[in-house]
């Protein structure tokens, strides 16, 4: 029994692995797509090599998620468990609707949400204390960042024919998005590995905390598929819908989004890239002037961040709770009843209304 439980709980991370390079990796490429620089089909394909090769770049992120957010010890694999089907919902419920949702968070809450409900001394100060320290990276670097990079371009190409800076930043931004493209596999990539190794740990199938090199290979193939089949609705609200953006616009949100995620990677912080590029957007719309930027649509995509901790960890804890009290029966009619809400929310729930593409503001 539990072989059978292990195995699937590691295809619920797979899965959930498989929807974050569908919902969350395609924020990596929606400014070189909005741009026109590249077409969505190559764009996919830049962002579907180099997600993957970014995955194999650390595991530092991975072990803050594995251990560092909630004691392995004291947790099992329902919680696991619990914790992924939370992620899956939720992001498929904004999915729905087109608005780039946090994987990143949703996987620190949905962890958080389930082992709660074993007791509440199963969180670790030490991990969520670099969750705190992501939140601002990716909102303060993220914002400031673009702006600076958006206003020294403005005034050293200032004197520069239109048609010269759409051609050259054009060039350049194929960089900058591959660039962003591997920044997130280095950082969200590894999330889903840190949960896939912890679960080996719960299930006995490891007896200290690792990250393995097919765990690594595995995880980042499955997101990079995830990333090839698309996320076009995605792709639409963070490119175009946020702000519409120029070449040297794009550049700049992707060199300081990018930026922001290699360093923390490196310190092994775990940050939002969805948060980063969103917020590095605006900064580089707000460099134009304040009104350039479509604050319609950015209330609904910060409305979606905020609800995105509450949401999976509640979904997490009454997941867990559930399987724990009811087994693999009531778990199976809880996940129903969330399918059925996630399918029939669009007029129960008119709060995420799609955001409209509106013209460009003058």
């Amino acid at each position: 029994m539990e072989f059978y439980l292990l195995a699937g709980v590691l295809m619920l991370i797979l899965a959930a692995e498989f929807v974050n390079g569908w919902t969350d990796a395609p924020n990596a490429i929606a400014t070189v797509v909005s741009t026109r620089t590249l077409s969505p089909r190559t764009a996919v394909i830049l962002a579907t090599l180099l997600n993957t090769a970014g995955a194999f770049s650390g595991t530092a992120v991975a072990s803050t998620i594995g251990k560092g957010i909630i004691r392995p010890e004291a947790v099992d694999l329902i919680t696991v468990a619990a914790a992924m089907i939370a992620i899956i919902s939720w992001s498929v419920f904004a999915w729905r609707f087109g608005i780039p949702t946090s994987e990143s968070h949703a996987l620190i809450a949905g962890l958080s949400g389930a082992g709660l409900a074993v007791g509440p001394g199963v969180l670790l100060w030490g991990g969520w204390s670099k969750v705190l320290i992501g939140l601002l990276f990716s909102t303060i670097l993220g914002t400031c960042g673009g702006y600076l990079i958006a206003k020294i371009v403005q005034i050293l190409f200032s004197s520069s024919p239109a048609s010269w800076c759409r051609k050259n930043f054009g060039i350049i931004q194929i960089c900058s998005a591959a660039f962003m493209a591997f920044s997130h596999g280095s950082n969200d990539g590894q999330k889903f590995m840190g949960a896939f190794s912890l679960a080996l740990l719960l299930g006995g199938a490891m007896t200290t905390f690792a990250v393995p090199f097919w765990v690594v290979l595995l995880c980042a193939v499955v997101m990079g598929l995830g990333t090839s089949l698309g996320g076009m609705r995605i792709i639409r609200t963070m490119g175009d819908r946020m702000v519409k953006l120029e070449t040297y616009q794009g550049f700049s949100a992707e060199a300081s989004a990018a930026s922001t995620i290699i360093f923390a990677s490196w310190l092994g912080v775990p940050l939002s890239t969805t948060h980063t590029i969103g917020t590095s957007i605006i900064g580089v719309g707000l460099a134009k002037r304040v009104k350039f930027v479509r604050w319609n649509t950015v209330s609904h995509i910060v409305w979606a961040w905020i609800l995105t901790f509450p949401v999976c960890g509640f979904v997490a804890f009454v997941s867990a709770k559930v399987f724990h009290l009811f087994g693999l029966a009531g778990m199976g009619v809880f996940v129903a009843v969330l399918l059925i809400l996630i399918f029939g929310c669009e007029r129960v729930v008119p709060f995420f209304e799609r955001p409209a593409a509106e013209g460009a503001p003058e």
